[in-house]
C-alpha cells in the first residue's frame, strides 16, 4: 500500500489524506534547525537538528506500546512533540511512565517547528476551541536528520487527523522501515 501511496505522492513516502497548497518538507531534505524545550521544568532548549545527528529516529505522537518493534527496525529513539508548554508535557510524560523507554517529549510553545515542516494547524474551530495554532497530526522517520518519511493525517471533514491517523501511527511508520 505504501508503494501506491509513493508513486501517487509528489515526492517519496510522503503521504497525506488529502492534498492543500501547503508544502511539506521533501524527502532526502534535512529537518529544519529549530530550538525546541525539553519536556522538563524549567525548560530546557535544544536544537532539534542536533538532537537528530547521527541517529535513526521517528517524531510522533503514539509509540509506546510499539517501542519493541521500533527498536527490532533500528530506531534509536522516539520523539514525542506537541506545541505546548514545558510544564504541560512534563506532566504527560509523568504520567505515561516513558522515563526507561526510548520516548523522550519535547516541546515548541511559539510552534517554530510546526511552521517550519508546514504543519500549523490553525483551523478556525481549533482555534475557537484552544486559542492558538497547534500542529496537525503528523510523523516522520529521520535517519542522521534526514527526511526518509514524513506523513500527515488529516482530510478536509477532519483537520486534526483525529478520525483517521493511520498515517502517522507506530503501524503506519513500521511499513516504510
Amino acid at each position: 500500500m505504501l508503494r501506491l501511496l509513493a508513486q501517487q505522492a509528489p515526492r517519496a513516502h510522503c503521504a497525506r489524506r488529502f492534498s492543500r497548497s501547503l508544502a511539506y518538507p521533501a524527502v532526502g531534505t534535512k529537518v529544519p534547525d529549530v530550538e525546541l524545550d525539553y519536556a522538563s521544568w524549567p525548560p530546557t532548549p535544544f536544537s532539534i537538528a542536533e538532537r537528530l545527528a547521527g541517529k535513526k529516529t521517528i517524531v510522533v505522537p503514539g509509540y509506546i506500546a510499539a517501542q519493541d518493534a521500533l527498536k527490532s527496525k533500528g530506531i534509536d529513539e522516539v520523539l514525542v512533540y506537541c506545541v505546548n508548554d514545558p510544564a504541560v508535557m512534563s506532566a504527560w510524560a509523568a504520567d505515561l511512565k516513558i522515563e526507561d523507554t526510548i520516548i523522550k517529549f519535547m516541546c515548541d510553545q511559539g510552534g517554530k517547528f510546526s511552521a517550519a515542516l508546514g504543519t500549523t494547524l490553525d483551523h478556525p474551530g481549533v482555534l475557537r476551541a484552544l486559542g492558538s495554532p497547534r500542529c496537525k497530526r503528523f510523523a516522520f522517520y529521520a535517519d542522521d536528520g534526514v527526511i526518509k518519511a514524513f506523513h500527515v493525517s488529516e482530510s478536509p471533514d477532519d483537520p486534526t487527523g483525529d478520525g483517521d491517523f493511520s498515517l502517522s501511527s507506530a503501524e503506519g511508520m513500521l511499513k516504510v522501515l
